[in-house]
């Protein structure tokens, strides 16, 4: 589900919401989500962090938001320099959009894939996005 082209590589970011913001523009531009999505990430953050541990956070709409997801899709931006969620850094925030709760399936292999540092520090310091896609594959995402 994790595509090239949903990949952006070695970015800045000045805050979470811009953080936020590029992962759910990803999505809008694959044609997973309306753009409305995007507030619903933003929404979400306010009630409670997405950061996971690890470095990643994986920011996603609230239950409300769900109208907006076209059909499932996953995007993955990646902050070198890191990003402050709430005191914590992130360095991966990966945009999630499920359909009919086809994303719990993603988070569970997510959260196993991000659970080892190793893994972690691999897709932190990955050089490209194919590097990227096939860590993610060795997972089954």
């Amino acid at each position: 589900m994790l595509k090239k082209e949903n990949i952006l590589m070695d970015q800045t970011a000045g805050s979470k919401e811009e953080a936020i913001e590029m992962a759910g523009r990803l999505l809008v531009q694959q044609g997973a989500v309306e753009e409305a999505y995007i507030d619903s990430m933003l929404e979400r953050e306010k009630v409670v962090s997405t950061f996971m541990g690890n470095g990643l956070a994986i920011p996603h709409g609230t239950d409300e938001g769900k109208t907006s997801v076209i059909e499932s899709g996953l995007s993955l931006v990646q902050v070198p320099g890191g990003v402050d969620f709430d005191g914590n850094e992130a360095k991966v925030v990966l945009g999630i959009a499920g359909k009919d709760n086809e994303h719990l399936d993603m988070l569970q292999k997510i959260a196993v894939l991000f659970s080892e540092e190793e893994n972690a520090e691999q897709v932190i310091n990955a050089s490209s996005a194919d590097e990227i896609i096939a860590l993610f594959e060795n997972e089954e995402i």
